[in-house]
């Protein structure tokens, strides 16, 4: 798995999204990320070409099973790494928006290790 910064971002917001919404539209994940429909409707095209998404002629948007997967992996690394860097006295903000940082640069390795030491 080697896709960029901002289609895992995507696909993030898509997976949130999902856990509160009924359905996911492109308008949805526009909002959320503060981004026009119009780039949002790219890269959805985008993301659907690659086979990590799929949208039914309603327009509702559902992560593939490889889609999933990236979506987990970096949802998992920015619940774990902010509440990291909150429990090390950073306020909430500020933990959110390193961890969304790190999330996406910091290496399975390095990931696994602070997971097996926050977890002693």
């Amino acid at each position: 798995m080697h896709i960029n910064e901002s289609a895992e971002n995507y696909l993030e917001t898509i997976l949130i999204l999902s856990k509160s919404h009924p359905v996911v539209r492109s308008i949805d994940v526009a909002e959320e990320l503060g981004f026009k429909k119009s780039s949002v409707s790219v890269a959805m095209k985008n993301l659907r070409e690659k086979n990590y998404i799929t949208v039914s002629k309603e327009g509702f948007i559902q992560l593939t099973e490889s889609g999933r997967k990236i979506a987990d992996i970096i949802y998992e690394r920015h619940e774990l790494l902010s509440s990291w860097l909150e429990a090390l006295g950073v306020d909430k903000e500020t933990a959110a928006e390193d961890a969304c940082r790190i999330e996406h640069v910091i290496s399975t390795e390095s990931f696994d290790a602070i997971k097996k030491y926050i977890n002693i």
